[in-house]
Parts: C-alpha cells; sequence; structure tokens
C-alpha cells in the first residue's frame, strides 16, 4: 500500500499542485490554496545496519518478504535520536544483540521509496532472537556475501571492499529471482 499526503496538515483543505517562485526558480509542487501550506515531500532519512558478530554478518528476512530475500537490520530514525543512537536502538529491537561499535559507512541514494539511507557498521554481540517483523535470519562469511543493486547494497559493497574484498552482485535474473513475489 502506498500512502500519499492528499489534505493539508493545517486545515485539512485538498492539495493541490501550484507552482511558486522558490530559490532554485518556479517549482510545482502539493500546496494548500487556502493557508499556503506546501507539502515538501523531502526524502526519509533510513537507518541500515550492516551487524557483524565473530567476524560474519547477520541478513535477516522481513515477515513481509519473499523466502529468497535477506537484507540489512533496517529502521527509520526516531525524533530526538542520533543516527548512532537510533541503529543501536534498531539492532537490539530487531535481533535482540548489542552494539559493541558503531562507525559511518556512508549515505545512500533510495529514490524509488523517496529514502536516503545512512548505513553503519555495526559490531555486536549477543543471541539473536527476531522482532515479530523478522521471521529468519542467516550468517554469512564475507567472502559469501553477494549484493543487490540498490541502497542497502551498495552500502554492503563499500564495506566489503574497506575489508579487502571485492563485492560480488546478484545479477539481473538472480536478483529478480529473490525479489519475486515482492512487487
Amino acid at each position: 500500500m502506498r500512502y500519499e499526503t492528499r489534505f493539508c496538515t493545517h486545515c485539512a483543505t485538498p492539495l493541490a499542485p501550484i507552482t511558486l517562485l522558490e530559490d532554485s526558480g518556479e517549482k510545482e509542487r502539493l500546496r494548500c490554496a487556502a493557508c499556503g501550506w506546501t507539502h515538501w515531500n523531502n526524502p526519509a532519512p533510513v537507518l541500515a545496519a550492516i551487524v557483524e558478530v565473530d567476524g560474519r554478518v547477520l541478513l535477516a528476512r522481513n515477515a513481509l518478504w519473499p523466502p529468497k530475500m535477506f537484507a540489512l537490520i533496517t529502521g527509520f530514525m526516531e525524533a530526538g535520536e542520533s543516527p548512532e543512537e537510533g541503529i543501536t536502538r534498531e539492532v537490539k529491537e530487531e535481533t535482540n544483540l548489542d552494539a559493541l561499535s558503531v562507525t559511518l559507512v556512508g549515505a545512500y541514494e533510495f529514490i524509488r521509496m523517496n529514502q536516503v539511507i545512512i548505513a553503519y557498521h555495526v559490531r555486536a554481540e549477543g543471541e539473536v532472537r527476531l522482532s515479530p517483523e523478522l521471521v529468519d535470519h542467516r550468517f554469512y562469511e564475507l567472502d559469501k556475501l553477494k549484493c543487490w543493486p540498490a541502497g542497502t547494497g551498495y552500502a554492503l559493497a563499500d564495506w566489503l571492499r574497506t575489508r579487502g574484498h571485492e563485492p560480488v552482485f546478484f545479477t539481473a535474473e538472480e536478483n529478480a529471482e529473490r525479489r519475486r513475489g515482492l512487487d
């Protein structure tokens, strides 16, 4: 299900595409004709963790994903927390693992979902107990990891390079197979 902002958050008037002069020139955005409120549609910050436990990387499967699709631990930042606090919280909430160290990998676009992914390498310890939103997990040796051709896959590839591993990406056919049933 895809949600859209269709009404003004201040006065509940239906939004309309209205062009106004902004710093960079004329720009059409959804705006309220009654009170002038603008829906900026800014990307949401999403946190991602390359969780490493005893030299292996944990990938997990969301309950809504196909059986072959595993990925990094991700979640949205909460108001009032730093990205580092947020990814530490997400790792604990989703896996029950305790972060020992949190190191920035980089920021990655995920335009299709209107998100900016802030990726971290999280060295962690503990016993994995998945949250209800996750249904399975696997640990991978670094040389067995394959990267997917999207936001967090690029983060994983960049991190693997820092560890002396040239990343291997899923072929288009392999990626389509792992995503089968998702769209």
